[in-house]
């Protein structure tokens, strides 16, 4: 029987206007959805945290706040009908004040702010390849470090804007300003200070992206074709530069990298104090990875020839969706170590639906509530992600010469 291929049918329209039109019509339901969720002039609210959740950020015992409570001492918490205690974010943040002011002589530091000759953090989270949990291990450290008493500056500098969504910012509709405002390279340059937006973490601010971000790719040959100025040149100083007018406000910067090897990645690595390289342990995945360090060596040498003072206090890779019962994954970890036990987080990020399903409405694990969840499901995810961002913020720390 002979078979008879037809033509497909032609588009109904140009191309350009078919995606333009799915562009908007998915932004349209997204917008419809989140007004669904939560009014318009409402913010999203961030949920209470539970005794045990406190007494975890604020590094005392369930015990010791109870006795607070009942002396009528610090915030006073929400209970419920069976006598649960909870935490709003800024209740922690006041106790935390509470416990620094209050404590004893020789007390532990319960307000980790950084000294004056300690100096400001910055940390790029970075991968060549999407999919590696690379927005998520961003926006779940920025926020782990808040809510451990730092001042966080998060930077979204990838043109997607997925970190940005995240914090309840659709840039599309809410007609923001991203962090290209302070990069571009002309006359109407702005400083950072102008496009901070606040988010519903006590001490999170964050730096958003949008589109127009892609922009600083086409400008900077251009402008450093042009050779008509250094500042054009030295296109990997603009971060560092842009940031020193923020300096004494945060103590720790967290940037979420685009996933490519451009002028933004570049940039914010020469900015960076600290590099966090995330990881699937899949071969296809870390293959991509060989690739990319390996490019990147080569650029980063090359930057530096061009006079980039680049000093990274530490850089670790982070093994991400990690499912430690499959085989081949967990056999990848272990090469992984061997060949870098200096340099790969003794903590890894497991792949959890907990995570996927919060990412759904836009919420980070330290947003949604515990009762969305199966209790094994929620604790299992929790505990993974404290470890890693606990492992993190000791670098942190060493970085300043404590502990």
């Amino acid at each position: 029987m002979l078979n008879i291929i037809t033509p497909l049918d032609p588009l109904e329209r140009p191309f350009d206007e078919i995606i333009l039109s799915h562009g908007e019509l998915i932004s349209d339901r997204l917008n419809l959805l989140r007004q669904e969720q939560y009014t318009s002039d409402i913010p999203k609210p961030l949920r209470q945290f539970s005794l045990a959740e406190a007494s975890y950020f604020l590094g005392v015992t369930t015990s010791n706040i109870k006795k607070l409570h009942l002396e009528g001492k610090g915030p006073t918490p929400t209970t419920s009908a069976t006598g649960r205690r909870s935490y709003s974010a800024d209740q922690m943040l006041e106790l935390r004040n509470y416990l620094d002011t209050n404590g004893r002589p020789g007390k532990k530091l319960y307000m980790p702010v950084r000294k004056d000759h300690e100096d400001m953090q910055v940390i790029s989270v970075v991968n060549f390849k999407g999919g590696s949990g690379k927005t998520t291990t961003a926006s779940h450290l920025a926020q782990h470090l808040a809510l451990k008493g730092h001042r966080v500056l998060a930077i979204d500098l990838d043109p997607q804007a997925s970190f940005t969504t995240l914090c309840g910012i659709q840039p599309e509709i809410d007609n923001i300003e991203s962090i290209y405002e302070c990069l571009r390279y002309d006359d109407q340059r702005k400083s950072i200070k102008d496009i901070i937006h606040p988010t519903k973490f006590p001490n999170l601010d964050i730096v958003p992206a949008n589109l127009e971000l892609q922009e600083y790719e086409y400008d900077t040959p251009v402008a450093m074709a042009s050779g008509q100025s250094m500042e054009g040149k030295l296109f990997f100083n603009r971060i560092k530069q842009a940031l020193k007018d923020v300096d004494d406000a945060y103590d720790v910067v967290v940037i979420d990298c685009p996933p490519q090897l451009g002028y933004l990645t570049l940039t914010s690595l020469t900015a960076s104090t600290a590099v966090l390289v995330t990881i699937h342990p899949q071969m296809l995945d870390v293959i991509s990875m060989s690739q990319f360090l390996l490019m990147l060596g080569g650029i980063m040498k090359t930057i530096n020839e061009a006079g980039a003072q680049i000093d990274l206090k530490w850089f670790r890779y982070l093994v991400t969706r990690y499912e430690p019962t499959d085989g081949p994954q967990k056999q990848m970890v272990g090469f992984m170590q061997t060949l870098f036990p200096n340099h790969i987080l003794q903590a890894t990020m497991v792949k959890s639906t907990a995570i996927a399903s919060a990412g759904i409405t836009k919420q980070t694990l330290y947003e949604i509530d515990r009762s969305e969840f199966t209790r094994s499901t929620y604790d299992r995810a929790f505990t993974a992600l404290n470890a890693v961002n606990d492992e993190i913020t000791d670098l942190i720390h060493k970085a300043w010469g404590r502990g």
